[in-house]
């Protein structure tokens, strides 16, 4: 009787907590991370076709925070799997990385950025969400991260 009690809570506590991942914060998370990536997508695409050869490197890094967005997003909807899980942790420190750089850049040296990208200013042109979500992103990774420690087995 001893050893039927432990095995039945483990394997329900794991199976209910697996598939809950996405609700509330995480649901609020990944859709402001989907906007940031339409958003971003679409101000790149533009910027491209329109004019590229006038600022190929702010327009590049527009570019490629659109991909970063994309990733992110679809990396936090599937982040139960603990792939996805490690591609969300890489996504989102590359996006911070990239913020934190491409802003920092952006005021040191603004002949580099004749005209802003997503990330340029730490993202004052999205009202700074490119800054913050990162910081939140990682927070909630932390918070709902795969093969936490909840109780010690004696």
């Amino acid at each position: 009787m001893p050893e039927t009690a432990p095995t039945s809570t483990a394997p329900s506590a794991a199976s209910s907590s697996s598939p809950r991942r996405m609700t509330g914060v995480g649901r609020v998370l990944v859709v402001v991370y989907a906007i940031m990536a339409l958003g971003a997508t679409g101000r790149s695409f533009v910027q491209i076709v329109r004019e590229f050869d006038e600022a190929p490197l702010a327009y590049s890094l527009s570019a490629l925070s659109a991909l970063v967005y994309i990733l992110a997003t679809l990396a936090l909807i599937f982040s139960a799997s603990e792939r996805w899980y490690r591609v969300a942790w890489a996504a989102i420190v590359f996006e911070l990385v990239g913020v934190l750089v491409v802003g920092t850049l952006s005021l040191t040296h603004p002949e580099l950025f004749d005209h802003p990208t997503v990330w340029s200013g730490y993202g004052i042109g999205y009202v700074l969400i490119p800054l913050v979500l990162p910081f939140l992103g990682l927070w909630w990774l932390i918070a709902h991260r795969r093969g936490r420690p909840t109780e010690v087995a004696a």
